[in-house]
């Protein structure tokens, strides 16, 4: 079994966004995956972009870039 750590949890309104996220990642190297959102966490599509908490800021900056919209950022043991 996986040791839980804390976490960066960003979660999106529309799946689009949350897709969107997945692949602006993928071609900067930028680590993390898209899960689903974690039910102490309430969301509007269902999937959100779980990653390193160093990772904080280099996320925001990379959805800033690209127009991509956060609902929210969370700190969650996952």
């Amino acid at each position: 079994m996986r040791k839980k750590e804390l976490k960066l949890v960003v979660t999106f309104h529309t799946t689009a966004d949350a897709m969107a996220m997945e692949k602006a990642c993928r071609e900067t190297g930028v680590p993390g995956r898209l899960i689903p959102v974690p039910r102490e966490i309430s969301a509007g599509c269902g999937l959100a972009w779980c990653a390193p908490l160093a990772q904080r800021e280099h996320l925001a900056g990379a959805m800033a870039e690209r127009g991509i919209e956060q609902e929210n950022m969370h700190e969650c043991m996952l």
